[in-house]
């Protein structure tokens, strides 16, 4: 079972998140901006809620990011408290957000 951080509970990310707790077995710490949102999928789902993306990836072994945009992107990642700052060395980040290429690269 591999630890799994997710960030975004949207309309895509909501159900993604839900399949690797439940039909994948993993462990799944969630983030969202709306704080609400995310307690109603660890009620719905188990898991856990962080406060942060960064607390959300820390030591973590995969970080999904769903988010609508380039800037929600930037903000999750490299903003003040983005993912990109506590991920371990080796962990993989899997990024299904609405971006751009040229935010993507």
């Amino acid at each position: 079972m591999a630890s799994v951080a997710f960030l975004g509970l949207g309309v895509m990310g909501y159900p993604m998140a839900g399949h690797l707790r439940n039909k994948g077995g993993h462990d799944v710490t969630v983030y969202n901006r709306t704080k609400a949102k995310a307690e109603q999928w660890v009620a719905q789902h188990g898991g856990s809620v962080a406060d942060t993306p960064a607390k959300t990836a820390d030591g973590k072994d995969f970080v999904f990011c769903c988010v609508g945009n380039d800037d929600d992107l930037r903000a999750v990642t490299i903003g003040a408290e983005g993912a990109f700052q506590s991920m371990k060395k080796g962990a993989i980040f899997i990024d299904n957000t609405t971006a751009s290429a040229e935010v993507a690269r």
